[in-house]
């Protein structure tokens, strides 16, 4: 029972980082927190490193922390939620700093109807140098719309 359960705390955390990063582009990225984010928008720097890096940190933390709890403390959990935290961190600096925005060269020549489809509203968000007028917030689940052949 408690592997299931452990499982299903993974799961749901995974797909709730999905608001979360959602939420957190949209309102702290692209709200009081845009002096960060903003070089992620406009290549205003030299450095393969950006300000927007450190959302990164931020999460990361909150994982290890997570971690940490999980071994230290009865709240088992930690795991569990670090985990979920964790791999969705994965996902997500594969398909955007990865796939989408190329720091490594891999993944070029992806071409499949989700890598499209991502790609193409990852584009359409980038649209918006500033950080009013933006779309499209999400990072694995987009619309529809980003999907369908033009």
């Amino acid at each position: 029972m408690k592997v299931a359960l452990w499982i299903l705390i993974f799961l749901a955390t995974f797909c709730f980082m999905e608001f979360m990063a959602w939420f957190t582009h949209k309102y702290v990225m692209h709200g009081f927190l845009w002096s960060l984010h903003k070089d992620h928008h406009r290549k205003d720097h030299d450095s393969w490193f950006e300000r927007n890096d450190a959302f990164f940190i931020f999460y990361a933390i909150v994982s290890m922390s997570l971690f940490y709890l999980g071994s230290y403390t009865s709240f088992w959990y930690g795991w569990p939620l670090g985990f979920g935290i964790l791999a969705y961190g994965i996902a997500y600096f594969t398909v955007h700093d990865i796939f989408i925005h190329q720091r490594f060269k891999m993944f070029r020549n992806a071409n499949n109807w989700y890598a499209r489809g991502v790609r193409r509203a990852h584009k359409m968000h980038h649209k918006h140098l500033g950080k009013e007028d933006g779309e499209c917030f999400g990072m694995l689940v987009v619309p529809f719309k980003y999907f369908k052949r033009k």
